[in-house]
């Protein structure tokens, strides 16, 4: 039977050391070694010459969620599997570990279901079930409609109806020029609000910034043409 060696990294000292034992007692894990933050974790990427074939990396150390990065930099330095590790189901979080190179999660109320899961990763099979897959997926979606959401929502209030009128002009491709003679203002004052809608969407073009407006909807299609209406 081939020993597994894992690698933990939790900063809960107690839950640390219960864990550790628990695996140690399996007949084919071995914990190999145990990390409380980031310096001690890379000290051992660089030292070890057996590094782990699995590491339980929790999402939280010390008050943040500076698991999610360690997981990419562990996976990229060994090769190792990445299970993370969560006291509750942290959906943006657990997302973003798949990532950066997890391939599982678990929850550490379950922890008598590690064993298994280490044994499926170390076999190169993802525990997580295709109900889990499809769940994360659906919250992925969920999560970029609100972040696309907000994103319109800040360049509404940023942005006024004036402003908007003259980053759709940019967006057909008029010139400057022939916006201030469009719209019955001097090309210094096109010229003023250009920089000022730039500078509250901290982009560096006109036609960056009306890109950014026709992508977020507020711009373009709501149109018709000349004689048409609104």
């Amino acid at each position: 039977m081939s020993e597994i060696r894992v690698w933990i990294v939790e900063d809960d000292p107690d839950w640390q050391r219960g864990l550790t034992s628990y695996l140690n007692s399996q007949p084919d894990i071995t914990v190999t070694l145990t990390a409380d933050n980031a310096t001690r974790l890379r000290e051992a990427l660089q030292a070890s010459e057996a590094g782990p074939d699995v590491v339980l990396m929790d999402i939280m150390l010390h008050g943040e969620p500076a698991g999610i990065g360690l997981a990419e930099e562990t996976a990229a330095s060994t090769g190792a599997r990445v299970i993370m590790l969560t006291s509750m189901e942290e959906k943006e979080f657990i997302f973003r570990s798949f990532q950066a190179g997890a391939i599982d999660y678990q929850i550490k109320s379950d922890f008598e279901a590690l064993p298994g899961a280490i044994r499926s990763a170390y076999a190169r099979r993802s525990a997580i079930s295709p109900e889990a897959a499809e769940q994360m997926r659906q919250e992925f979606q969920r999560l970029k409609r609100l972040e696309r959401e907000f994103e319109v929502r800040k360049m509404r209030d940023l942005v006024t109806p004036s402003e908007l009128q003259l980053l759709e002009l940019v967006d057909e491709g008029y010139s400057q020029s022939q916006i201030a003679e469009r719209l019955f203002i001097s090309i210094r004052t096109v010229k003023n609000h250009i920089n000022h809608v730039l500078k509250k969407l901290n982009l560096p073009g006109s036609k960056e910034a009306a890109r950014k407006a026709r992508e977020m909807g507020l711009i373009g299609d709501k149109h018709e043409d000349t004689n048409g209406t609104m």
